[in-house]
């Protein structure tokens, strides 16, 4: 069973992440048909653009720690930071559609894209530091999309934030009514499949040249290799190891804060 739907009709790509058992974590699995769908699309000459929503409550919940724990991925699995960089580059528009939160490396997704919509009731939440690690890769595509004080702010405390401070704070385009969510998406992928697909793909180089992609592929590479220093460090271990026994982390001071 396929862990990314995918969905083609009237000029638009869908790709659905399809693992809600696990709330559409990024496992090796779901990684490698997302990224194989994301080329498919970007070769498909009859898509104009391409949406990437989910099934279930939650759009994604970053890495998935019970795989990063117990075996390291095969070493022709896509990574994060490749899935990031083909949709940062992409020629295509890409639209993130969220009915459901998204936490840690799932905000990754959501900024690498160029248009966001939520339904109001969304949250999003950086929460790496409560497992002891750092939320590096994602920051390659957040911080070019955010305030820094912002960014700071949600990386450092950890907290849920709503999908109206997402917008204030640059991550989300727009919200809808989760009713009208689908509604929202029409009107973007209707709008260009009226724009002629070059002017589209010229346009989007004027902010994601070459140049643009060489520096965040070379950013990418280092913060990579940074969050892997964490995850391999003595809080990373206790972090998840914590997270898999369902229990607080050693260094917690008093109850761990909801959310």
């Amino acid at each position: 069973m396929s862990l990314v739907r995918i969905e083609r009709d009237g000029g638009v790509a869908r790709l659905l992440l399809d693992s809600p058992a696990n709330r559409n974590a990024l496992s090796a699995r779901l990684r490698t048909e997302l990224y194989a769908g994301l080329r498919d699309a970007l070769a498909g000459a009859d898509v104009r653009s391409i949406v990437v929503g989910h099934t279930g409550t939650v759009f994604c919940s970053g890495a998935d720690l019970k795989e990063a724990r117990s075996q390291p991925p095969a070493a022709d699995t896509p990574t994060v930071p490749q899935i990031l960089v083909e949709l940062w580059r992409s020629p295509k528009p890409v639209i993130a559609a969220l009915a459901g939160s998204a936490r840690a490396g799932g905000l990754g997704l959501v900024a690498a894209c160029d248009v966001v919509i939520a339904s109001r009731a969304v949250s999003f939440a950086c929460t790496e530091v409560r497992l002891g690690v750092v939320p590096a890769v994602i920051s390659a595509v957040m911080l070019p999309r955010m305030s820094p004080a912002a960014v700071h702010r949600l990386y450092l405390s950890g907290l849920p934030v709503s999908a109206q401070w997402a917008q204030q704070a640059g991550l989300v385009d727009v919200i809808a009514e989760h009713e009208h969510l689908d509604d929202e998406v029409r009107r973007f992928t209707d709008a260009f499949n009226l724009a002629a697909p070059g002017a589209l793909a010229a346009t989007k180089r004027l902010t994601r040249s070459a140049a643009a992609i060489a520096r965040l592929e070379a950013e990418l590479a280092e913060l990579e290799r940074m969050s892997a220093r964490y995850f391999a460090s003595d809080e990373g271990r206790e972090g998840l190891a914590a997270f898999a026994d369902k229990r607080n982390p050693s260094w917690v001071l008093g109850p761990a804060p909801t959310g």
